[in-house]
């Protein structure tokens, strides 16, 4: 299965040109799955500790009109987030695009910061807990949205459900960069799953310092790949049967 990862900036006015060139990127290497960064197609809204419902819905609907695009990765499945509104309620939901189905909105992000560039509990709510392994016709995938990675039960349950993939769609500072990639390798480690990871990068005119540094990380732990900002985009031919064997050996077999 060959996916791909990707750092992706935030600035608005660099987003055009970055997606035509994932886009030639994805057709050449014919991938099968893509994994965007979180919340990609408008600013980071939780630089700012001031809650703005104008903003929110700015956002909402920027994410809205970008996701029609998603048919130009096709047949690619495209896994994400984008921010919604739901019974008066705001999330940052985990989303798969299958070109048979669309967009499915699978998991509302749970563990929710709220500090300096991160007032993320600030502009929306906790999903339901729900961590349910999302199946799409490539494999199945567990969402862990950036400070989900931190929280390795969660990881332990995607593998006991039988997860290929864990996706970590981010919003990193560069200050930060090292621990994510360790974080990565530990939650790999600990479902036997292979774990991706794409973040936004670059500075913004808000002030935002994004690391870029996606990820992809074998089951035992081991980063085959990150990008950067000479290559933003990684693709790797991965074999699922790896993650599958991996569920039978040390850590993963001891009972809790």
């Amino acid at each position: 299965m060959k996916t791909t990862v990707c750092e992706f900036p935030n600035d608005p006015g660099e987003l055009d040109t970055a997606w035509q060139k994932l886009v030639a990127h994805v057709r050449e290497e014919k991938s099968d799955v893509v994994l965007l960064p979180e919340m990609p197609f408008y600013r980071w809204l939780a630089h700012s500790r001031d809650f703005s419902a104008d903003l929110w819905e700015r956002a909402v609907q920027t994410h809205d009109r970008w996701m029609v695009r998603l048919n130009e990765l096709a047949p690619a499945t495209v896994v994400g987030t984008r921010p919604t509104t739901d019974d008066g309620c705001r999330y940052n939901v985990g989303f798969v695009w299958e070109s048979e189905t669309g967009a499915v909105d699978l998991h509302a992000k749970y563990y929710l910061p709220d500090e300096p560039g991160f007032w993320e509990a600030t502009w929306y709510q906790r999903g339901n807990g729900d961590f349910d392994v999302a199946v799409t016709k490539h494999c199945k995938i567990g969402f862990l949205i950036c400070t989900e990675l931190w929280f390795n039960v969660r990881a332990r349950e995607y593998g006991k459900q039988g997860a290929d993939i864990l996706v970590c769609p981010r919003a990193t500072p560069t200050s930060t960069r090292e621990k994510w990639i360790v974080g990565g390798q530990a939650a790999a480690v600990v479902s036997g799953a292979f774990c991706l990871s794409s973040n936004l990068a670059g500075t913004t005119p808000e002030g935002c310092d994004f690391a870029g540094t996606g990820w992809i990380a074998n089951p035992d732990g081991v980063v085959l790949g990150l990008t950067s900002t000479t290559w933003p985009f990684l693709t790797l031919d991965l074999d699922l049967g790896d993650a599958r064997l991996a569920k039978t050996t040390y850590p993963r077999y001891v009972n809790d």
